[in-house]
């Protein structure tokens, strides 16, 4: 007669260990639980993917990349948007051009020849300023554009302190005795027939400066002749030097000094 199975016996369809060998029973394969299909999955996978330590991430590479523009702006390069045509011939209205702000921070002063960015030293700008949009505030705050309330102006550095400039009409135009050949201006443009200023002086700490569109430029010679203020632009006022010409890309170039004020000395 077959025994009774007692409690310490294996099932009979079960495996069957020799007296005193140890049973071992295999785990089950664990398989890593996967999103079910469906609203519910997808919401977890989300915030798997999307959770609190990669919002937090990506923000501070946010806080990082605004704070280095905000840095460049101040004290490196700003984009500049042309105003207008006076510039013509080598800039046009609405290009952008890249402006080195990094050279004034280190001493370095304005070179006859070069294209500056200065601040309106009073009554150049008579036009009313507009509001900008948000757009082109957050923008401005870049770097990549202008406030839409700031006065700022484009001209190229004609004489510098102590330096005599000779504007008459019909004539060619002269620094310190020396008559400019400027193939940059505007084509049909006259050096000084708009507004003959004659023999002017540059005071020390001053700027001469001339817009390549002399027959649409209200620069220097225009405010000497109808400014009280004067056509000097004192030279804590330049904001940095126009180095290149960014926009349209079909024109990128550089600015660099023409050959003609290299002879000057």
């Amino acid at each position: 007669m077959a025994a009774e199975p007692t409690a310490a016996d294996p099932p009979r369809d079960g495996p069957t260990a020799r007296a005193g060998a140890t049973v071992t029973t295999a785990a089950p394969d664990v398989v890593p639980a996967v999103p079910a299909p469906g609203p519910g999955g997808r919401f977890r996978f989300r915030r798997r993917v999307f959770g609190p330590s990669r919002t937090r991430t990506v923000l501070g590479c946010v806080a990082v990349a605004l704070l280095l523009s905000l840095l460049i702006k101040t004290f490196l390069v700003q984009v500049f948007v042309i105003p207008s045509g006076s510039m013509m011939g080598t800039l046009q209205k609405d290009d952008r051009v890249a402006v080195d702000k990094f050279s004034p921070w280190l001493g370095e002063r304005p070179h006859r020849g070069e294209v500056v960015v200065f601040k309106d030293p009073g009554g150049w700008l008579t036009g009313p300023t507009g509001s900008g949009g948000v757009l082109r505030d957050a923008l401005s705050h870049l770097g990549l554009m202008p406030a839409a309330d700031e006065k700022d102006l484009i001209k190229r550095v004609i004489g510098v302190g102590g330096d005599t400039v000779e504007c008459n009409a019909g004539q060619p135009l002269k620094v310190n005795g020396t008559a400019l050949d400027e193939p940059y201006l505007y084509p049909g443009s006259t050096p000084c027939d708009d507004f003959p200023v004659g023999t002017v002086k540059v005071p020390a700490g001053f700027l001469w400066v001339m817009g390549d569109h002399r027959n649409d430029s209200r620069d220097s010679r225009y405010q000497q002749l109808h400014n009280p203020a004067g056509g000097f632009v004192p030279v804590d006022d330049v904001i940095g030097r126009a180095r290149v010409l960014l926009w349209p890309t079909a024109r990128w170039t550089t600015l660099p000094v023409p050959d003609t004020f290299t002879h000057l000395g």
